[in-house]
């Protein structure tokens, strides 16, 4: 039995999504109070795995049952899938720095991490225009300059397509820095808050925060808007601008195509994936520029 769980959380207290020894975890608080209301172990599998002090507001994961747990939930222990959520945030608190939102049982074919066709990040950046603001200061991050955010949105739009996003990545053995940036803009909020939109089909370690620190450059004039892409096209790490800090960061939503969908994109992606790992030593798909 396949449950979803939609999840939020403020990472400030955490050492990121993924389970590690000795450390408190996202996933390894979820599924601490997992065990505690259904027996036995739990594995999670999440759509985006985020870095220490990353948010979220609209992470997704899915759990499979074992039959031992699934007859818990089933007898009557826990009414239903959707059930499970208020017992889960009942172990993590009334207050906690974690919540599962909603937990449903998983239409057939779905995987949280292979079914998914894009993943949106918020980044928010405070510059002098609005000020330093001690209430937010755990999810925004605070730039003393007054930043051009016409520029910045510019910079950002020049960079959406199909590209080798290397120089906005941090490298990782065998994986492939070719990603789809279907969508990069900035925004005021209504309190005069720097608000970054970035959608792509995946992410490699550290992107946005790269993306979002080149734009940041342009808004202080560091950098020109036609630098960020030819940064881009140069495709090798740079000192040109600095990767901004983890608090500013929240993955807000993870899309899925319709359920009759979700078995064959899972599978596409297991395939990509099998494939990414069979790179060239130059990182680049075949055919891919």
């Amino acid at each position: 039995m396949r449950l979803r769980l939609d999840i939020a959380y403020d990472g400030t207290g955490f050492s990121g999504w993924a389970r590690q020894p000795q450390l408190r975890t996202v996933q390894g608080s979820i599924e601490a109070a997992i065990s505690r209301v259904l027996g036995g172990d739990a594995q999670l599998v999440v759509a985006g795995r985020t870095d220490a002090g990353v948010h979220a507001s609209g992470q997704v994961a899915h759990i499979d049952l074992t039959a031992a747990q699934a007859s818990r939930l089933e007898r009557g222990r826990i009414s239903d899938a959707a059930g499970l959520a208020p017992r889960l945030n009942g172990v993590l608190g009334r207050y906690a720095d974690v919540t599962v939102r909603a937990t449903s049982a998983a239409p057939i074919g779905f995987d949280a991490r292979f079914s998914a066709v894009w993943r949106r990040y918020a980044y928010r950046v405070a510059d002098r225009t609005v000020g330093y603001d001690p209430l937010e200061r755990l999810r925004t991050t605070f730039v003393p300059a007054s930043l051009d955010e016409k520029a910045m949105d510019a910079a950002a739009r020049s960079l959406v397509g199909l590209h080798d996003f290397a120089a906005y990545c941090k490298p990782r053995p065998e994986a492939t820095t070719i990603r789809t940036l279907l969508e990069f803009d900035w925004r005021r909020d209504v309190s005069g808050v720097l608000v970054a939109n970035v959608k792509a089909d995946a992410f490699c370690h550290s992107m946005v925060r790269a993306l979002v620190g080149a734009c940041v450059a342009v808004g202080e004039g560091r950098l020109q808007v036609d630098d960020v892409a030819r940064l881009r096209d140069e495709g090798t790490r740079t000192s040109a601008f600095a990767v901004l800090a983890a608090r500013g960061l929240t993955l807000t939503e993870v899309g899925y195509p319709a359920d009759d969908l979700l078995a064959s994109r899972a599978e596409q992606t297991r395939a990509r994936r099998d494939a990414d790992a069979q790179l060239p030593s130059d990182g680049k798909l075949p055919g891919v520029a």
